[in-house]
């Protein structure tokens, strides 16, 4: 399916930056992917409204900044905004969730809460890949962002694995539940442990961070919340290694199913 193609860039350059208010206002249109779009503080005009609807409606992060930080992006007339061109094409979820089903694929996704470190990212999405999972689902805000270096960690994977994009991980949940794919958590005081879970149904794999864990609304609504047994008394696993034993394990049940 063409519209299911990542594009990838070799890294943010000044060719990414998207400069001025109807350049921006085309690219979104046109399907560009957008990683986050800068406004001056205090900048107004009917083309700025036009350009919030339009990062509302595709899940577009804004930042107010004030105009050192515009100006020294560029030299040029920059209206009061700029856009960062994505290196990664962000997809959504309902549409990806279709297209898996519709390729006779059983739903295997990652979930990343709280992860902002991208070699991490990186990482997951390797093995992720690598084990067979078909889409990440990353909130607009307060995960690493997809950058050149999350790019060369995962070894090329982030353009093999569908990336969706989504400005709340509670109603991503919502909809995972609706097309009948089960949500997996993992906390370390769980009773039930990694090995215990049905990975052959339609599921989602929640990833959180290293200090917070999965937050505590993710963890109410989830199907399962599991542990990952560990030998000796030590605090936590790195979450890419976490998320590779996770996922390791899916990937062993589908291969016995078969």
């Amino acid at each position: 399916m063409e519209g299911f193609h990542r594009r990838q860039g070799a890294g943010i350059k000044k060719s990414q930056l998207i400069i001025g208010r109807q350049p921006i206002i085309e690219a979104i249109e046109a399907g560009r992917a957008i990683d986050k779009i800068f406004f001056q503080r205090g900048v107004t005009g009917d083309a700025i409204g036009k350009i919030r609807t339009l990062a509302r409606d595709n899940n577009i992060p804004i930042q107010q900044v004030p105009p050192e930080k515009l100006n020294g992006l560029t030299k040029a007339n920059h209206q009061g905004t700029i856009a960062i061109a994505g290196l990664v094409q962000y997809l959504d979820l309902q549409q990806v969730i279709d297209h898996i089903v519709s390729a006779g694929e059983t739903p295997l996704m990652v979930m990343l809460d709280g992860v902002t470190d991208v070699r991490n990212i990186g990482a997951i999405a390797r093995t992720a890949v690598c084990c067979g999972a078909q889409a990440l689902i990353i909130p607009d805000k307060g995960v690493g962002a997809l950058n050149e270096e999350a790019i060369k960690s995962s070894a090329g994977a982030l353009e093999k694995i569908h990336v969706c994009r989504v400005n709340s991980l509670m109603k991503a949940v919502d909809t995972l539940h609706l097309n009948g794919i089960k949500v997996y958590a993992s906390e370390m005081t769980a009773n039930e442990t990694v090995f215990e879970l049905e990975y052959r149904d339609p599921c989602c794999i929640i990833a959180g961070s290293e200090d917070k864990g999965v937050f505590s609304g993710l963890l109410k609504i989830s199907d399962s919340i599991f542990k990952i047994p560990m030998a000796g008394n030590f605090e936590s696993l790195n979450v890419s290694v976490a998320t590779g034993m996770i996922l390791y394990e899916a990937m062993k049940q589908r291969m016995l199913n078969k």
